[in-house]
């Protein structure tokens, strides 16, 4: 499969913030389960997967208000609005697991996901009108 190349270098730049925003919390969830579970580290405590969990969305936030002109304007940065919604939309479940089970805290990463996805519609209208 190929991949897509980016439209502009702002887009190539945020792809990749995008990316590590996404992959790092996945990453210590997978260690921790497996390194808890197998490995006998009783050190990888529920909070090292939760904490990066609550805080990729916040991140993948303050990029998004970073990047608005990506969104605002389709030719420069298409894919970049609609990779962020994905990614932003992934986390809404364990966010709100989170904000259940763990901690109320990770209502503030359920609200930065809900502010990614309806501000991105906004921005797109105001950019057509």
């Amino acid at each position: 499969m190929a991949t897509v190349p980016a439209k502009s270098p702002e887009e190539s730049r945020a792809m990749k913030y995008l990316a590590t925003f996404t992959l790092v919390p996945i990453l210590c969830f997978a260690f921790q389960d497996l390194g808890s579970e197998y490995g006998g580290m009783d050190w990888l405590t529920y909070g090292y997967a939760a904490w990066p969990m609550m805080i990729g969305p916040v991140l993948m936030l303050l990029l998004f208000i970073r990047n608005r002109e990506l969104i605002r304007v389709p030719e420069k940065g298409a894919n970049f609005s609609q990779t962020i919604k994905i990614a932003s939309f992934l986390y809404l479940i364990p966010n709100l697991f989170a904000a259940f089970g763990y901690s109320w805290i990770a209502v503030i990463s359920v609200l930065s996901i809900l502010t990614i996805l309806v501000a991105d519609r906004q921005l797109k209208k105001r950019a057509g009108a």
